[in-house]
């Protein structure tokens, strides 16, 4: 009994029975069963995805087929052993479908590949080099067209191709440029749509660390910090009500810990909020006397944790000083601990201050050997420590946030290291800078 409209070709393989579009008379109903559509597998579904997200996909298609007068046109993934569609345009009842897949050695696509080179047939039958190939009478084809979809790394995608029944004169400089220029179109739009998930992908990585990093911020503001103040609150009830040598002399050591720590603490906090963009931010107010009286204070707090070092100390603000006294405090206190870490034991470390002229200053002096030219250039860099002492080592970030700071306040932080001494001084504007 013969099946009216839509005829079959039966091709046979080795492990399946294929039943293709051929465009041949076939009468035995026997002959036709349903179509191998292809295992559909999850390998490639990302590539069918990708080219089915570019917007002028279909329309590229329809522009194919209207120019070509070819009826079946797609775009498909093609690789050694796999020959897969990711999109079709199908006026002729080929019956693939994206996402069907086809046995690659039976298509000349895979000799593109091989190849890397476009194959153009306008007539099957008068062409020398394929009117005998077994594909073009498996598919029931007489005109071809297929052109390699290269990526912009140099791999092979796979192809943009078409086919009719009917011959079809394709072989033109016209036609082959279209397809050559649409198919380097497909290549840039799945290297645009790569490039997205790429930076997608970035994103959410960083989102991730950002929520890492807010963290890491809230354990050293709030979960460190409570049990620094309780330590350093009992070290003082014991220094102020014990009598025992013993138990004051560890008392003060607790509390000489615990001022250390809470230096390195709004250190890690500073360069932690630096990475996440903000900077160090500052206030600004014009407070002479609560600034005089806090760079007093740091010095002091330094000199009962050193209470073996003699530390100096001139302070003169003869004019208003706009800035954010905290920072300016915490600045003062990260070169003092640097002077007390690195400088020589047996000599006094000089500090001062000056307000006039229209510029503050802040200068800390130490004796001890002359830091290298080499060091000096990566002083103020984030956890750079040169050679120091053992037990006397830090995190490295001291002198980068009192730079920072300094910077902030429209600023520079200098270093200036001789035989003799080495010398840190910060100057700045007494004003900000007009914006």
């Amino acid at each position: 009994m013969s099946i009216p409209d839509f005829n079959f070709q039966a091709f046979a393989s080795s492990d399946n029975f294929f039943i293709f579009p051929a465009f041949v008379k076939y009468t035995s109903r026997n002959s036709v069963s349903k179509i191998n559509k292809i295992t559909r597998e999850n390998n490639f579904s990302a590539d069918i995805e990708a080219v089915n997200n570019i917007p002028i996909v279909s329309q590229l298609l329809d522009v194919v087929c209207h120019t070509t007068g070819m009826g079946f046109a797609a775009v498909a993934r093609v690789t050694e052993d796999r020959w897969i569609t990711c999109t079709a345009k199908d006026n002729i009842s080929f019956g693939v479908k994206k996402g069907d897949e086809l046995k690659v050695e039976t298509t000349i696509c895979r000799e593109v590949r091989q190849n890397n080179k476009a194959i153009i047939i306008d007539h099957v039958k008068e062409d020398p080099e394929f009117c005998g190939h077994p594909t073009p009478a498996l598919y029931g084809f007489q005109s071809y067209v297929s052109v390699p979809i290269i990526r912009k790394d140099g791999s092979f995608f796979g192809t943009l191709c078409a086919i009719d029944p009917k011959p079809a004169k394709v072989n033109t400089p016209e036609i082959i440029g279209m397809f050559k220029l649409f198919a380097d179109l497909l290549s840039y739009h799945l290297q645009a749509i790569e490039d997205m998930k790429s930076a997608n992908s970035k994103l959410e990585d960083e989102k991730l660390h950002s929520q890492l990093r807010e963290q890491f911020i809230a354990i050293l503001g709030h979960d460190l910090r409570n049990p620094i103040a309780t330590t350093k609150m009992s070290a003082e009830i014991l220094l102020k009500t014990s009598k025992e040598e013993m138990t004051l002399k560890q008392a003060k050591t607790i509390k000489a810990t615990n001022f250390r720590m809470e230096g390195l603490i709004d250190n890690m906090l500073d360069f932690a909020r630096g990475k996440l963009g903000e900077g160090i931010i500052i206030n600004r107010q014009m407070n002479n006397g609560s600034l005089e009286k806090i760079l007093t204070q740091v010095v002091n707090e330094v000199n009962t944790v050193e209470s073996n070092r003699e530390i100096n100390v001139n302070i003169d603000l003869k004019e208003e000083v706009n800035c954010d006294k905290e920072r300016v405090a915490q600045l003062l206190s990260n070169l003092l601990t640097n002077a007390t870490t690195h400088g020589s034991q047996e000599e006094p470390i000089e500090v001062e201050a000056y307000a006039e002229d229209g510029e503050f200053s802040i200068s800390v002096t130490n004796g001890g050997e002359k830091i290298p030219e080499e060091a000096i250039k990566h002083l103020f860099r984030p956890f750079y420590r040169d050679e120091v002492r053992p037990g006397k080592q830090g995190l490295g970030l001291g002198l980068y946030i009192a730079s920072e700071i300094a910077h902030a306040h429209d600023g520079k932080l200098h270093v200036r290291s001789t035989d003799e001494n080495t010398c840190f001084t910060f100057k700045m504007p007494l004003t900000p800078a007009e914006e």
